[in-house]
């Protein structure tokens, strides 16, 4: 009896640390909602408010998901995370900031994709890449970032291997300044490799801005009506274009030693650029 009553005694005590780390625990998917509450787990049923609220209830290399419609905040990103939103309106009103800064590990790996990035006319950075090894940007619209040398994207990859995709996007109206634009892909003494696929860079300050030692590749996307250049690159970046279209922009079509693949459309920018061939085709 006394074995038992001992044993008992133990497990009174025990029971309340364990269902405390339970409490604790990050879940490898959590959930936001419209009308949520970020006092609750972010659970299916509990789901959390905002993006912030759910990040730290979430494991590294987890997934956040929009439950409904909503305006979800902006969200500094330190680990390896996955933000679904698609097929609700996931937005984030980022007026007077950044929508996400994304500063993590170089060995971490980023995904946003579904999320309405609203800049509000004074926004600074829609999607801000300090350091990740790679950030995805899937069917996103980032807008209206507007302050002076504000960007839609921008990375300054300063880790050697990182990778930026962006993909069925469409970056608009970001920049009133020579510095701002839609995406800037500024490598201080690191190196990117940047993939842009299927989306639209338009009615930005610079369409697409490439410094430093990258490695941009522009496929089947639309660069237009940008205030000034379309396609910019400088210093030791190598830039390619395919089956895109360049027209009225502002600016010239492209700057410096922009490669295509010959078949792009190019017309009604001041002046048509022709770029030289990047070859490739076999």
């Amino acid at each position: 009896m006394r074995r038992i009553a001992l044993f008992a005694l133990l497990m009174s005590f025990m029971l309340p640390f364990a269902f405390s780390q339970q409490a604790h625990a990050q879940a490898t998917r959590t959930w936001v909602s419209g009308v949520g509450d970020d006092a609750n787990p972010c659970s299916r049923t509990a789901p959390c408010k905002t993006f912030a609220g759910a990040i730290s209830k979430t494991a590294a290399g987890g997934e956040i998901n929009c439950l409904d419609p909503g305006g979800f905040g902006t969200l500094t990103i330190t680990k390896a995370i996955s933000i679904y939103c698609e097929g609700v309106i996931g937005g984030v009103l980022a007026a007077g900031t950044n929508g996400f800064n994304v500063n993590a590990a170089a060995t971490d790996h980023v995904v946003l994709r579904g999320l309405d990035i609203e800049g509000f006319g004074s926004g600074l950075i829609g999607v801000n890449i300090i350091q990740a090894a790679s950030v995805v940007i899937e069917h996103c619209i980032i807008r209206n970032f507007n302050s002076g040398s504000a960007l839609g994207v921008s990375t300054v990859a300063p880790n050697f291997n990182s990778m930026l995709l962006i993909r069925d996007s469409v970056i608009t109206h970001n920049g009133t300044a020579a510095a701002g634009g839609g995406v800037s892909v500024n490598t201080s003494g690191g190196s990117a490799r940047v993939s842009i696929v299927n989306s639209s860079i338009d009615k930005n300050f610079v369409g697409l801005n490439v410094l430093g030692t990258s490695n941009v590749q522009v496929d089947r996307t639309n660069i237009s009506e940008n205030v000034s250049t379309g396609f910019a690159l400088s210093g030791v970046a190598t830039g390619r274009i395919g089956r895109s279209t360049i027209v009225n922009n502002l600016g010239s079509a492209t700057t410096g030693s922009v490669l295509s693949y010959l078949d792009n459309q190019i017309n009604g920018n001041n002046p048509d650029t022709t770029p030289g061939s990047a070859g490739g085709y076999k």
